[in-house]
């Protein structure tokens, strides 16, 4: 399964400004919508042929609902993402995960003010 994961340094800081100036349910919020949103961009861009790989993108909510997993069941979504020797990539995971972590970081940044 095709996941990503974004890091944050500074967590202590991040958790103490958030403490003080945000409520974890606005968090929280932030990152169901930002996983619908990735979630459904990356359906969107998925090549279609039969719907397989449409249908088996999915997310879940982890850890008290800080975490959103975003990624595709289907057993060939690799090869099309990375492509191989005798295909081309359709990668339909990065371009949407590296604008949806953009949106992600300005959320956060904007709960911090």
């Amino acid at each position: 399964m095709a996941r990503g994961s974004i890091r944050v340094r500074g967590t202590k800081d991040l958790k103490g400004r958030l403490r003080r100036s945000a409520r974890l349910t606005d968090v929280k919020k932030a990152v169901i919508v930002n996983g619908s949103e990735l979630q459904r961009n990356m359906q969107r861009d998925a090549p279609v042929d039969t719907g397989n790989l449409k249908r088996g993108i999915g997310m879940t909510i982890e850890d008290n609902g800080f975490t959103a997993r975003v990624g595709a069941t289907a057993e060939y979504a690799p090869y099309l993402v990375y492509g191989t020797r005798f295909m081309y990539s359709r990668d339909f995971f990065r371009p949407n995960y590296y604008r949806q972590r953009q949106q992600f970081l300005r959320d956060m940044k904007r709960l911090m003010k």
